[in-house]
């Protein structure tokens, strides 16, 4: 679940730097989010971490998690994925990264890990909000029940059990990754 705080200044707030706080800007309104699970910022690193050590030494790009992404549309949209890749098309590897808040690069893929607080209307927003945003490909991931959809357009999507492997198609070619390695056994 989300929370409005009243705050001032709305204008800085894509530059302030907040530590640990984790928020996103919604037509300039800074709304916090619950922090992630710790199971879920674990496999949102290992997921990462896993996307880079595949995408880096080729040259294709890097996977970041949980970072403010500025997305270009008419709405004032700063969301923070669990998981972002980034092309070195769109962001060279040897760019620095700005030193605000928000990032302005447009990624390739966007990752959500769901927990049992999340909202469906709130994941399904995201996810619209990506897709027009330009994000090639969205995985929803469902830890818990071992699920994942994948969107390759807002109406597109397949839904993968523990038994399937996301698959990176044109964003990442060539990468796999078995959801039963990523998601923790059953029970």
């Amino acid at each position: 679940m989300s929370t409005v705080l009243d705050r001032p200044a709305p204008a800085a707030w894509a530059d302030e730097d907040d530590g640990d706080e984790r928020y996103e800007i919604l037509d300039g309104v800074r709304v916090e989010l619950p922090p992630m699970s710790a199971s879920n910022a674990v496999l949102a690193g290992r997921l990462a971490r896993r996307m880079s050590n595949f995408a880096d030494p080729a040259g294709v790009g890097e996977a970041h998690p949980d970072v403010l992404i500025k997305l270009p549309l008419l709405l004032d949209r700063n969301r923070r994925p669990d998981v972002a890749f980034v092309p070195y098309s769109r962001w060279p590897r040897d760019r620095p990264v700005p030193r605000g808040n928000a990032w302005e690069v447009l990624p390739d893929l966007c990752v959500e890990f769901v927990s049992p607080t999340d909202r469906a209307n709130d994941v399904r927003e995201k996810v619209a909000e990506y897709v027009a945003a330009g994000v090639r490909l969205v995985w929803v991931l469902y830890p818990e029940l071992g699920l994942a959809d994948v969107y390759e357009a807002a109406d597109r999507v397949r839904v993968l059990t523990r038994a399937d492997s996301l698959d990176g198609g044109p964003v990442l070619p060539g990468f796999t990754l078995p959801l039963a390695e990523l998601f923790p056994p059953p029970g």
